[in-house]
């Protein structure tokens, strides 16, 4: 199977990536994702991002860090430009969360315009507090944008890896279906926004979030 399959469905590319074990966030996943990307940009007014069935992603892949810093280093430098792409893209995003999120695997969630998880017993959010790491910036512009203020110290500092239900109270979450509904309604859910008039969508994505945005790639 491919890492990444692409699917278009008249206004709405759905690229659904899949490394067939804990779909981490690998220099190859960059490359997919922003192959599909380009693919969608071309070619959708939409944009649907699913994982494999029960993991959206565990994170960054840690193969690649115990190459030491610098391999370290390229990897999530790359990663938040990959971030940072979705975040600001000028058409809708929509994420199917198949299962677990964690870590990197979390800020992809954060990135996307709405998202969408599924109940079961998986686990999402930032554990780096837990692993002795400070969050890279773009990290933590993405939870800055996303997660409400009262709950900051729960996501960043405690690090709590939480169920789908908690993970919606504090923003890595906008709603919760059924397993068996998420693509589909993810697809709808992008459909209908692909159907807004004009450029008022990414005007508006543009106004909300581009000091955000722009302190994370003065970062990387």
């Amino acid at each position: 199977m491919a890492l990444l399959d692409y699917e278009l469905t008249q206004s709405v590319a759905c690229l659904q990536f899949d490394d067939g074990k804990a779909n981490v966030v690998s220099h190859a996943l960059i490359d997919a994702l922003n192959e599909g990307l380009d693919r969608a940009q071309a070619e959708a007014q939409a944009i649907v991002l699913l994982g494999m069935r029960g993991k959206f992603s565990a994170g960054f892949d840690l193969e690649e860090f115990k190459k030491g810093p610098e391999a370290s280093a390229a990897l999530v430098n790359r990663g938040g430009r990959l971030m940072h792409r979705i975040f600001t893209l000028p058409m809708p995003v929509v994420a199917g969360c198949t299962g677990h999120a964690i870590a990197a695997g979390a800020f992809m969630l954060l990135a996307c315009d709405i998202r969408i998880g599924i109940d079961g017993p998986y686990k999402i959010g930032a554990n780096e507090s837990v692993l002795g790491m400070t969050l890279p910036t773009f990290a933590s512009e993405l939870i800055e944008y996303r997660v409400p203020r009262d709950r900051l110290d729960r996501v960043v500092l405690k690090a709590e890896l939480m169920a789908p239900s908690a993970a919606l109270a504090c923003g890595f979450l906008d709603e919760i279906v059924e397993e068996g509904n998420l693509v589909e309604y993810a697809q709808e859910v992008a459909a209908n926004l692909a159907a807004y008039p004009g450029q008022g969508y990414a005007g508006n994505k543009h106004l909300l979030r581009n000091g955000f945005a722009s302190r994370i790639l003065a970062s990387l």
